[in-house]
């Protein structure tokens, strides 16, 4: 199998979920990325065999670098080309499972030149570019959101590979090759060890603890807000320990900011964690009480298939607002509460993580709501799909 995703942690923590699956079922993996994007380090750093493409996106903003990255897609595309075919052994069966990210439309290219079957999954709830530009391009596409089937057009991906089995009724057609499966989320998420991370951080068993996290390179507005009420939310409750992961580019500032607003207490400075990265996600998430985050689709899987309250914080700046329509999801089922990046400066948001932080029945069945919607099973479904879409080679 050749899986490929990448450009944000969004797309690449499915795809190695995915391999974790695979390779405990004994299938031979490659991962084709870029050189330059998280990725690489990602990979690599799993244990995976790891090849690099080029590849580039394009500026909305710029158009005109909508040449140079369609040429380095071009590039890419016959270096991905060259990549599948060697692994195209006679006797074994292939397939292509692209995530998304730019680097997803070469080797999708790729598999649809060599006429390997692609199997593409989308993690949000809005479609994203890549993965529509090769859904059409695509045997099979693996959903997280029911609701993301209404994505205009999608209804009429078979057209192109399907025309004679298309009828007055295309449901069935849609069926086989549409399926909600969730977001694949890595074994370390789903086996954490609250008591280690609580004994490293001397964080008592039975303390309340609030994570803030706002992806790898942080989210600035989060980061701001929770240390401006830091004190507030510190004071409010004696036993609460925040545990804050401030993106590796605002960790310093964050640092800066904490130092000014708590000051020298010492008992304050004690309960209030900052750390640029969480590595052992699965343990820190296994240790909360409640979770402060972005709407990102990862995130999202992650803090349902756990079953942990939340207070979701859409970045607004998102591609078809697709985190709104994330935390929305969340929300109407009861499991998280919505806070508008614009909001962060009022009252609203110290007030609701106060409200839910000292309401242990209120977070409990926002837990058992967030559950609902968690699919921890969501590797081993693809996975089944995935091998059994694969072609045999002659």
């Amino acid at each position: 199998m050749i899986l490929s995703g990448g450009g944000t942690a969004g797309h690449i923590y499915p795809a190695l979920a995915l391999a974790d699956e695979l390779l405990a079922r004994d299938v031979d993996l490659l991962y084709v990325g870029t050189s330059t994007g998280p990725e690489a380090r990602l990979v690599q750093g799993a244990c995976i065999k790891f090849a690099a493409i080029s590849t580039a996106g394009f500026v909305r903003v710029h158009p005109w670098t909508l040449i140079t990255s369609t040429l380095k897609a071009l590039k890419g595309t016959r270096q991905a080309v060259t990549l599948l075919r060697g692994q195209m052994t006679k006797g074994s069966a292939v397939a292509v499972v692209c995530f998304g990210g730019y680097v997803s439309i070469p080797m999708g290219l790729a598999a649809r030149i060599c006429k390997v079957p692609l199997i593409i999954h989308e993690q949000n709830s809005y479609m994203g570019m890549t993965n529509r530009f090769l859904a059409r391009r695509a045997c099979f596409i693996a959903l997280t959101y029911p609701q993301t089937r209404a994505v205009p057009g999608l209804d009429t991906l078979c057209q192109k590979n399907d025309t004679h089995k298309m009828s007055a009724d295309t449901t069935s057609i849609l069926d086989e090759k549409i399926a909600v499966v969730g977001n694949p989320v890595r074994a370390s998420i789903m086996h954490g060890d609250a008591a280690r991370i609580r004994k490293q951080l001397n964080i008592a068993q039975d303390a309340r603890v609030l994570l803030v996290f706002g992806g790898s390179r942080g989210a600035r507005a989060i980061n701001r807000a929770i240390a401006a009420n830091a004190c507030t939310l510190l004071t409010a409750l004696p036993d609460l320990h925040i545990i804050h992961s401030a993106g590796s580019l605002e960790c310093a500032s964050v640092s800066d900011d904490i130092k000014k607003i708590l000051g020298a207490n010492s008992d304050f400075a004690s309960r209030y964690h900052l750390v640029d990265y969480i590595e052992d996600m699965g343990d820190v998430l296994a240790a909360v009480d409640l979770v402060v985050s972005r709407a990102g689709a990862t995130s999202i899987a992650e803090i349902t298939a756990l079953g942990k309250p939340s207070v979701l914080v859409p970045y607004p700046f998102a591609t078809d607002n697709h985190q709104d329509l994330n935390a929305q999801s969340l929300c109407d089922a009861g499991g998280a509460r919505l806070i508008a990046d614009d909001r962060l400066g009022s009252t609203d948001f110290v007030d609701t993580l106060l409200e839910l932080l000292a309401d242990d029945q209120l977070r409990a069945a926002m837990s058992a709501s967030a559950a609902t919607l968690g699919k921890p099973d969501a590797a081993s479904v693809l996975a089944d799909m995935v091998i059994g879409k694969a072609k045999p080679i002659e």
